[in-house]
């Protein structure tokens, strides 16, 4: 069942939001060569903890960290490291925000140093993509106008989505229902109504859309060692159209 949430409760979660918001305008000062994702990490918890929050997903299925730091072929839940960063790298962090017993979640792409041109272009296509997809999380629209309208982008831009990781409702819980995927077709899946609170968070990769499973049990990864790059926010459904709790100033 999807949990409709009040005004109270969405600017609760937008107050999250904006704490993950500015963690993140921090961390694009921060991703640098030479620093590694460990550290991106231990930021992250420490600039929580100054602001009252916590990070949701550290113990969350026994995860054992604040954030997932995922580096070039790694398409997510990649681990933080003692690895330093390289100058050309791209890295995605993404990092749930629990405040007051509110969430919201937010993953963003960077490049260290001067990256490819090809890496920045995957990286500015599959950000466009999740505004796309934001733009149709409208009250009467259904979620596969969601994924019909990510998945059209990628298909002009001729990247692949992966589809196994998805996005979700969320409130109290990281993972709540609707599931929302980034592929579909317009006019199918369930009706958005006005309190639905989502992440829409595509992945595309440069190449095939297939991910293999690293050893860490954790970490999935590009199945032909090409880029990969996500993009997520977490989004509000309201009468006014959808309001993006984590967006960044």
């Amino acid at each position: 069942m999807v949990e409709i949430k009040s005004d109270k409760q969405i600017e609760k979660m937008k107050h999250a939001g904006a704490i993950l918001a500015e963690c993140h305008k921090a961390l694009s000062k921060m991703v640098l060569p030479g620093i590694t994702t460990l550290e991106l990490d231990q930021f992250v918890e420490r600039f929580l903890q100054e602001r009252g929050a916590k990070p949701a997903q550290k113990g969350y299925m026994g995860y054992p960290f604040a954030t997932c730091s995922s580096v070039n072929n790694e398409v997510c839940h990649g681990l933080p490291n003692r690895r330093p960063l390289k100058n050309g790298d791209i890295i995605t962090v993404d990092f749930v925000v629990n405040h007051d017993g509110w969430l919201a979640d937010s993953a963003w792409s960077y490049g260290v140093g001067k990256i490819a041109p090809e890496a920045q272009r995957l990286m500015k296509a599959t950000r466009k993509a999740l505004y796309k997809g934001i733009e149709q999380a409208q009250v009467g629209n259904r979620l596969g106008d969601i994924g019909n309208a990510i998945e059209s982008y990628a298909d002009r831009k001729g990247y692949s989505i992966v589809r196994e990781f998805i996005g979700h409702g969320i409130g109290r819980k990281i993972h709540e229902e609707p599931q929302v995927h980034h592929v579909g077709n317009r006019n199918t899946g369930i009706k958005l109504k006005e309190g639905m609170v989502i992440t829409i968070e595509p992945i595309f990769n440069q190449g095939l859309p297939y991910i293999t499973m690293g050893s860490d049990g954790w970490t999935a990864l590009t199945y032909d060692g090409s880029l990969s790059a996500q993009y997520e926010h977490t989004v509000a459904i309201t009468r006014n159209g959808p309001i993006i709790l984590t967006e960044q100033a």
